[in-house]
């Protein structure tokens, strides 16, 4: 039966119940349990006591984290700083050098000759063999040169000397004592790198005071082809094959590494787009089409080339009208490179061919763009090869047989 209360006045003659004789003992048992749960509950966790699920209950709880409502919003969050970029840096920049351009000037009363800083650069230590190493850089990092010093990791200087260097493809190459080096960097490939996948760059941005100073970002764009001017007389001398990248490449980076995410060399830091309205636009040599070159100037000192005696531009610079108005091309026809100028008396000049005529194969091997045309020439023909052009005039096709001569 429940207890219902009408308000009435308690009875004045019910006698009260005495409950002083509990406080003492009670107090006593507060005092115990308090000091139980003080002392012996920390350790009952580490004991075998409480249930697993107990134990591991009291773990979770204790790396939460609560809001002001006691909504859980915080998880317990391991931080390891050495990351694969981390390491992979680690691992590449004692093969990546600072190189410095020293000429020599007249004084100011042109009685004495002083050794000063023309310039400086970065550069990769590719090679070592019995105690020599080997360094590839920029061409016009050393161009001008009286001498050379390579600045490794640790700031120690080296005497280098230049074995050689090549104006077209913007590379040299300097040996000199590999007694102190501490490095060599891994050789990848350019070929089947992808857009978007990761691209770090290390090098001396202006100059050693920043020096292996890293940038990571991305490939931008593969098989670029930029115009290059070397006489300055307005008209492309020149079709440089590069790498596109984000990662910063600014002056003194130049003859640096462009690394892929092992540590493999895949590009050699060459150039930026450097105007006001562009930002994150810079370039590479490729690897591929540059070690052919480092070899080559390694053993001889240049670079010769076949020649054909042509000035060439790929057919996808050109609009897909003018293929048909212009060019007169069969519907068929989906790549090429073609002819802007003739040099005279070259090769191609002696068997006639002219300006606008659409190049599409190389004995047999087809020539989409000019990457194509190069590395079937460059990298498989020979000086004095004789090589069968195909190529279009007037939607017609013909074919040369061209034997090469030196450039």
């Amino acid at each position: 039966m429940g207890y219902y209360n009408q308000n009435y006045p308690p009875n004045p003659h019910r006698k009260r119940k005495r409950r002083r004789g509990w406080l003492v003992p009670g107090m006593l048992g507060i005092i115990i349990g308090v000091l139980l749960v003080t002392v012996a509950l920390p350790a009952l966790p580490g004991s075998d006591l409480l249930p697993d699920q107990w134990t591991a209950q009291e773990e979770t709880n204790n790396n939460d984290a609560y809001d002001g409502d006691g909504n859980n919003v915080n998880t317990n969050v391991n931080v390891d700083v050495s990351t694969q970029i981390t390491d992979v840096v680690e691992e590449v920049t004692p093969a990546v050098v600072g190189v410095l351009n020293i000429q020599r000037q007249e004084d100011f009363w042109g009685s004495q000759e002083e050794s000063n800083e023309a310039g400086t650069g970065s550069g990769v230590i590719y090679k070592v063999d019995d105690g020599t190493a080997f360094v590839v850089t920029n061409q016009h990092v050393v161009e001008g040169a009286d001498t050379v010093e390579v600045v490794l990791a640790d700031e120690t200087r080296v005497d280098a000397e230049i074995l050689g260097g090549d104006l077209f493809s913007d590379l040299a190459v300097l040996r000199m004592d590999g007694s102190e080096v501490e490095g060599v960097i891994d050789i990848g490939t350019s070929e089947n790198i992808k857009v978007g996948e990761p691209a770090i760059a290390i090098g001396n941005p202006l100059g050693m005071m920043f020096s292996s100073s890293v940038t990571q970002g991305v490939i931008s764009g593969t098989q670029r082809t930029i115009p290059q001017d070397f006489n300055q007389d307005g008209r492309p001398d020149w079709q440089a094959e590069v790498i596109q990248t984000d990662a910063a490449i600014n002056p003194g980076n130049s003859g640096g590494a462009l690394i892929n995410i092992s540590g493999q060399l895949i590009g050699i830091n060459s150039m930026k787009i450097n105007q006001a309205a562009v930002e994150g636009i810079g370039f590479a040599i490729p690897i591929d089409s540059a070690m052919p070159t480092i070899q080559e100037l390694e053993e001889t000192g240049e670079v010769t080339r076949p020649y054909l005696g042509v000035e060439i531009y790929s057919l996808d610079e050109v609009p897909q009208s003018e293929w048909d108005q212009t060019l007169n091309l069969p519907q068929d026809i989906d790549g090429g490179v073609y002819v802007w100028s003739v040099d005279p008396l070259s090769p191609a000049d002696e068997v006639g061919m002219q300006q606008l005529d659409v190049i599409t194969q190389l004995d047999g091997e087809p020539v989409m763009n000019m990457i194509d045309l190069r590395k079937i020439l460059y990298q498989e023909k020979e000086i004095g090869d004789e090589v069968v052009v195909t190529y279009y005039r007037d939607g017609e096709q013909a074919e040369a047989t061209i034997e090469l001569d030196s450039q």
